[in-house]
């Protein structure tokens, strides 16, 4: 709980899962002195409104970003060039501008050039989120105990970069500052992939012909119940995702054909013993990720919240 917010002002261009989680972090530990919030849609920004989680909510990217200390764009990855060409010329001398976008060598080549020089570009990538999305979506927790990767150009302000840190760090997440290039190449194995992969399977089973759909639904095991809750993703997101980070997803893609390949061959030639070796090394990385926290032993789905201590009224 902060006793002075970080930020007077904080601007948030976009207000679904993730910036709806910012507002409600940034609120419950007073990191920001008035919140203001702004979408596309006029039906979200009533929602917004509606549910009185933020100071202001204004019509307009412009108004939004006026005077404020921190604008950060919760928006897809392929529409921030525009939204920073808009806002630039709106920017308070010294602001922070960041985004939360999935990839990052694409943010940076699309807003940087648009950005004036008095304003301090830190582009950010909180790795947390459900399949959720929409004003109505978020929670204050979403991102106790997640990494969030911040990406900031060469030149940038260290100082810019410690005050974004320390804003993250009071929402609950854990902080590793990168380059964009290698926040691609590392994201696109641990989040696009398996991505693609479940966006993969679930159309391959909606397409099988000698399934019905009823049975894909009624009789879906754990584990495509697990592909199913990934893919139902915002599409509009991930479209923009593999199209801004395609050459990263591509090399992994074609590693990964090259490892199920070798599986393939495994099965059709009777080889347990591959199969049992490569399933032996997947299932240590799972515990790994277990004993480092990033997720629960627990079973299943509806896994308890970590809780944010909230500031008494």
């Amino acid at each position: 709980m902060n006793a002075t917010p970080i930020f007077k002002k904080v601007a948030l261009i976009g207000f679904g899962l993730i910036g709806g989680s910012i507002a409600r972090g940034a609120r419950a530990q007073r990191l920001a002195g008035e919140i203001v919030a702004t979408a596309r849609s006029a039906k979200t920004r009533a929602r917004v409104a509606e549910l009185g989680i933020v100071d202001r909510v204004e019509e307009t990217n412009a108004e939004a970003v006026r005077d404020a200390d921190l604008v950060i764009l919760c928006i897809p990855v392929g529409a921030c060039g525009p939204v920073a060409q808009e806002i630039a010329p709106h920017l308070k001398a010294g602001a922070i501008v960041s985004d939360v976008g999935s990839v990052k060598g694409a943010v940076v080549r699309d807003m940087a050039p648009h950005l004036p020089a008095s304003a301090q570009f830190v582009p950010a990538h909180p790795v947390a989120g459900t399949e959720h999305s929409g004003p109505d979506s978020g929670f204050a927790e979403l991102f106790i105990n997640r990494w969030c990767i911040l990406t900031p150009p060469q030149g940038t302000d260290p100082a810019a970069v410690d005050k974004l840190r320390a804003f993250w760090t009071g929402l609950g997440a854990k902080v590793e500052v990168m380059t964009a290039d290698h926040h691609d190449m590392v994201l696109a194995i641990t989040s696009h992939l398996p991505h693609l992969i479940a966006y993969t399977i679930v159309g391959t089973a909606d397409e099988l012909g000698q399934v019905t759909s009823s049975e894909v639904i009624n009789f879906s095991a754990g584990g495509f119940r697990d592909f199913t809750r990934i893919a139902a993703s915002d599409p509009t997101m991930w479209r923009d995702v593999f199209l801004a980070n395609k050459d990263a997803v591509l090399e992994m893609l074609g590693t990964f054909n090259e490892d199920l390949s070798k599986l393939t061959r495994a099965i059709r030639r009777g080889d347990g013993d591959a199969l049992f070796e490569h399933f032996t090394r997947t299932r240590a990385i799972r515990r790994g990720i277990v004993e480092i926290g990033q997720d629960s032993a627990a079973a299943d789905f509806g896994r308890p919240l970590a809780n944010l201590t909230k500031e008494p009224e």
